[in-house]
Order: structure tokens, then C-alpha cells, then sequence
């Protein structure tokens, strides 16, 4: 039997690298800038297209466990909310955060379903290896929502053993606020298991926007909205625990100065709420390059005049895009090729 032809997004050029004078390399994608109310404002390539949303479903997975009341049952500070939403770098402060929580829950690392890796400081920062690193789950980038996951186990009185269970309470709980929040069917959201082993889920990227921009208007009604300025406030309080040393979501805050929420995923997903705009920006990268999105972010970012950017800083650094070889010679550049369509 020949299975049915996939479908395939109507991506578009965003971002070239030069050699010389020369393009050597296209990255294709799609951008989309939304308000709180679904409406699109701006995009580029497939907006429609249901987009994997990889890490940057994060504050929406903790959003049930916010919603109900469950940092303050269990003492949770506003870092260890910020937590909830990270893809951490596994930095002392980030595992100590997480043990402390996973203590006042009731549970341990033994609890946590989302496997070990190195910790991502080692790969951000350029630092050595310790010999004999045995890296454990709490260390995982994941480790925060796990822990959230758990922590809502333990706020309804639901087993733990099968957390991630696409069926789980929590799970479908995830899933029928994720639904609500972007105003799509259930069965309209497609599932996929992410690298943490957790249910994850694809949303046209136009939506995807649009959740961001509900994560950064405040004042909207109900326990669900209180939740959303809980989590806005946690993340760019410490955008440090979001990400870590040397990180996209890092750099993306600090100079938004409190005005943007970001929240990167895997293969090329990034997405930014402006609290002062009412706006939110999905970006996705169709071959995952880490280096694309960075270049398509900072030129999204200055054509809807969000900021200024100086050379010295790491938003400078992402627009100007040079390409250097290990002699320190500039070889060429990473160049944006876009323009975003109100």
C-alpha cells in the first residue's frame, strides 16, 4: 500500500548566507504577526500551515497547573514559575530550582519522564566538559515542565506514573486549553511526541502568533487570563531561567526590557509577545537552522519598528550576520530577503 502523499507548507525564501558576492545557501520559512484577537497583521509564506510549535508550547503546558492556583498551593517563587516555561541551559541554578520544586511537590528526579542529556551551557557557552559528566533529569531542559506536569498530578489527585500519557488528565488538559486559547477544534490540532517524550502539538503558525499575543496583553478576564499575566510576568522577570547564558530567549528578553515574552523550540520555531504592541510573531525556519532564525528575527523586529539595534549587542550582532572562518576572516553573511505583508 503507498502511503498518501504528505503535505507540504508554502514556505518562502527568508534568509540567505552569501560567499563573496555570491548566494551560497537559501533558508526557506514562514512568519506570521497576529493580535490577542486573531487577526493577522502581517506575514510572510504559509501562515496557514499547522506548524509543530516544539518548546514554544511551554507557558501554554503549564498554563492548567497556573490557572488552578498550583505555584501558590505549593510555594512556587516566580523563578520556578519561569521554569515551568523553559527550555533551561541546566546551569546550578536552574537544577537547584527544580529539585526544590519537585521537594515541595512530593516527587524526585526519579519522577521525571524526560530522560538526561548534556546540560545546553556546555554547547551555548563554549565551556569544557567536566570529565565524567553523568548527566541526570534534572538537568534535561525540560526538566521545569516536567515538573509542572507533576505538580498538577499532585494539585487534582492524578497518578504520576503515566504523566505523559497522551490520554492523561494533564495531557488532555493541555490540550483543550491550547484548543480555547487559539479558538481551533480538538481534532483539528494535529499531535506529535516531542524530544522530552511529551504529547506536542501543531498550530497554524498565525495562531501560534496570536497565543503569544494573548501571553502578552494583560488584563484578560477570568482565572485563565490571570494565569497568562502570571507567566508573563515570571518569564520576563527571569528571562534568565527561561533559557540560560548565551541563549536565543535570553538575549530576546533583555532587550525587550520587559515589553517581550520569547519562546524559542527545535527546528527552527521561535515566538515573541509585545506587551505594548498588543502583537505577537511566529517564526519557523523550515530546516531547523539556528543561525536563520536569529537573522529573521532581528529583521522581523526592526521592520515593525520594535527596536533600535547597536552592533555590541546580541541583537546587532544577529542583524549585521557576519560569516567568519576560523582565521577570523569574513567570508560573507547571513542576509534577510523579506518583507513583511500588513
Amino acid at each position: 500500500m503507498t502511503a498518501a502523499p504528505l503535505s507540504l507548507p508554502g514556505h518562502e525564501p527568508l534568509v540567505v548566507s552569501t560567499r563573496g558576492d555570491g548566494v551560497e545557501s537559501v533558508y526557506y520559512g514562514s512568519i506570521a504577526v497576529a493580535t490577542a484577537a486573531g487577526e493577522l497583521l502581517g506575514g510572510v509564506g504559509d501562515t496557514a500551515f499547522p506548524v509543530f510549535t516544539r518548546s514554544a508550547l511551554k507557558p501554554f503546558q503549564a498554563l492548567p497547573f497556573v490557572a488552578g492556583g498550583g505555584p501558590g498551593r505549593f510555594g512556587f517563587s516566580s523563578r520556578q514559575v519561569a521554569l515551568l516555561c523553559a527550555s533551561h541551559s541546566g546551569e546550578p541554578r536552574h537544577v537547584a530550582a527544580v529539585a526544590d520544586m519537585l521537594a515541595r511537590i512530593g516527587c524526585s528526579a526519579a519522577d521525571l519522564q524526560c530522560g538526561s542529556h548534556v546540560p545546553l551551557f556546555y554547547s551555548a557557552t563554549g565551556a569544557q566538559l567536566p570529565p565524567n559528566l553523568e548527566p541526570t533529569p534534572l538537568q534535561h531542559n525540560c526538566s521545569g515542565k516536567h515538573t509542572g506536569f507533576l505538580a498538577w498530578c499532585r494539585q487534582h489527585g492524578e497518578p504520576t506514573g503515566d504523566y505523559l500519557d497522551p490520554g492523561h488528565p494533564v495531557q488532555q488538559a493541555v490540550r483543550h486549553t491550547l484548543a480555547d486559547m487559539v479558538g481551533c477544534p480538538e481534532s483539528a490540532i494535529p499531535m506529535g511526541i516531542d524530544g522530552c517524550s511529551a504529547p506536542n502539538y501543531a498550530l497554524p503558525l498565525a495562531r501560534l502568533a496570536q497565543a503569544y499575543a494573548r501571553l502578552a496583553t494583560p488584563g484578560q478576564p477570568g482565572a485563565e487570563g490571570a494565569a497568562l499575566a502570571t507567566l508573563f510576568r515570571a518569564m520576563t522577570a527571569h528571562p534568565e531561567m527561561i533559557s540560560g547564558e548565551a541563549r536565543n530567549d535570553l538575549f530576546l528578553m533583555q532587550a525587550g526590557a520587559g515589553d517581550w515574552v520569547a519562546k524559542g523550540g527545535a527546528e527552527g520555531v521561535q515566538a515573541i509577545g509585545v506587551a505594548s504592541r498588543g502583537l505577537g510573531i511566529a517564526i519557523k525556519i523550515a530546516d531547523g537552522s539556528p543561525r536563520a532564525v536569529q537573522v529573521a528575527v532581528a529583521a522581523a523586529i526592526a521592520q515593525l519598528g520594535l527596536a533600535d539595534f547597536s552592533r555590541e549587542d546580541a541583537l546587532g550582532r544577529w542583524q549585521a550576520g557576519e560569516i567568519r572562518n576560523y582565521a577570523g576572516r569574513r567570508t560573507g553573511r547571513f542576509m534577510p530577503v523579506f518583507r513583511l505583508a500588513g
